[in-house]
């Protein structure tokens, strides 16, 4: 698939979630949707991003979006990240990768000379007509979730 630019239809999605049940991009029909993608649940970087979106999530809410976390982790493994970290936000698992290939958001990484497959950490602000408003790609962690929640309020 093709790069995504901002203005361009975001790409539809339906994935299993955190606590049963499937969240898909038609759930966000007429309400913002902030759609990050994140490598793996409970490891650092992953970690204090969630939280950071989970601390905001009432002023996300207020600003009239819902924030969803993709990966390629298993819905287990959400209940479990969530539960120990008491997240509020959620989390859909993409475990055959197949919205994270869509995104664009699943390349190839390299560390300590090793290449592999991975998740390049990204963020998607998807208004209400399902158009991609916003693109982070290679996010850096800190005051991220403060940047996007500015970014919603621009809207």
């Amino acid at each position: 698939m093709s790069e995504l630019d901002e203005g361009m239809q975001a790409p539809t999605f339906a994935l299993p979630r955190d606590g049963g049940g499937t969240v898909a991009l038609g759930d966000f029909s007429g309400k913002t949707l902030v759609l990050y993608f994140y490598p793996k649940d409970d490891t650092s970087g992953c970690t204090v991003e969630a939280i950071d979106f989970t601390a905001l999530s009432a002023e996300f809410a207020a600003a009239g979006a819902t924030v969803v976390g993709v990966s390629p982790d298993t819905v287990k493994a959400h209940d479990k990240f969530i539960g120990k970290h008491a997240l509020g936000i959620i989390l859909g698992a993409d475990e055959d990768k197949g919205t994270l290939a869509d995104y664009g958001v699943w390349q190839e990484k390299s560390m300590y000379g090793r290449k592999y497959m991975g998740v390049e950490r990204s963020t998607f602000l998807i208004d209400g007509k399902g158009a991609i408003r916003r693109i982070w790609r290679k996010v850096k962690v800190p005051g991220h979730a403060a940047a996007v929640l500015e970014a919603v309020k621009g809207l």
